[in-house]
C-alpha cells in the first residue's frame, strides 16, 4: 500500500451497502487510477468478495475476530476474510471497541493469515499502547469529532503531533471530521501517513468530486 493514503470506511450506511457499496467502490478505484493517489476502503463482510473481484484498490474488512477454525458461530474468521480477497482489516473502531488483550490477539491472528491491520485509537496514549502490539497502521480518531464538520487536523493538531511522537515506527493515520483537501494536506504536514474517514464520502451527493478533492491534498 502506497503512502500517503486515504482509507474510507463504508460502515453500514445504505449508500455504502450491497449494490451501492460496489458502485461506491468503483468510484474510489476510478479516482485512484486518475490521480495516482493511494485509496483503500473498509466494507462489510458480506460485501467483501464481490467488491474485491471488481476493484484493484486495497479492500479492508471492518473487523475480524481472534478465532481459528471451529465452533464460533457469528464470529468473523480471519482466514475467510483473506480468502474473500481482503487486503487487511480495521480493528477497534469507536463503534466496535475491544479490550487491549483482544486487540493484541486480533492483530496476531490477522498477521497469521497475511492481513494488514489498521487499528483505531481515541487518544495518543491509547495509540501508544496499541503500538506495542505492532499493527501496520494506527488511526487516531477523537470520538467527539467523528462525523463532525471540523477535522482533527484543524480542531486538535496537537493530538496528531503527540500521537506521531508516541507510536514510533508505526504508520499513523488520522480521522474524525476529515472533509477536503485542506484536511488531508494538513494531516500530512503534521506527520501523519494518511487519513481515515467515512461520512464525508459515503454521505456525499457526489463522492467522485469529494474523493478527487481529498486526493489533491496529497499531491
Amino acid at each position: 500500500m502506497q503512502l500517503p493514503t486515504v482509507i474510507v470506511n463504508f460502515k453500514t450506511y445504505e449508500s455504502a451497502t450491497g449494490d451501492n457499496a460496489l458502485e461506491l467502490a468503483k468510484v474510489h478505484d476510478k479516482v485512484a487510477r486518475e490521480t495516482g493517489i493511494s485509496f483503500a476502503i473498509c466494507v462489510q463482510a458480506t460485501d467483501l468478495y464481490r467488491i474485491t473481484q471488481e476493484v484493484s484498490i486495497p479492500v479492508f474488512a471492518q473487523h475480524v475476530d481472534p478465532i481459528t477454525y471451529g465452533s464460533h458461530t457469528g464470529s468473523i474468521l480471519p482466514e475467510v476474510v483473506k480468502q474473500a480477497g481482503a487486503y487487511g482489516t480495521l480493528l477497534n473502531h469507536a463503534e466496535h471497541q475491544l479490550e487491549f488483550d483482544v486487540i493484541a490477539s486480533s492483530i496476531a491472528r490477522a498477521k497469521d493469515v497475511g492481513l494488514t491491520t489498521c487499528v483505531c485509537a481515541n487518544t495518543p496514549e491509547v495509540a501508544a499502547k496499541i503500538a506495542e502490539f505492532n499493527p501496520d497502521f494506527i488511526a487516531v480518531e477523537p470520538p467527539e469529532l467523528i462525523g463532525g464538520d471540523i477535522s482533527i487536523s484543524s480542531a486538535k493538531p496537537e493530538v496528531v503531533t503527540k500521537a506521531v511522537s508516541l507510536v514510533g515506527d508505526i504508520k499513523l493515520l488520522v480521522g474524525a471530521g476529515v472533509k477536503n483537501s485542506q484536511d488531508t494536506k494538513k494531516a500530512i504536514q503534521l506527520g501523519a501517513s494518511g487519513v481515515l474517514l467515512a461520512s464525508g464520502v459515503t454521505k456525499a451527493n457526489n463522492p467522485y468530486e469529494i474523493l478527487t478533492d481529498l486526493a489533491k491534498g496529497l499531491m
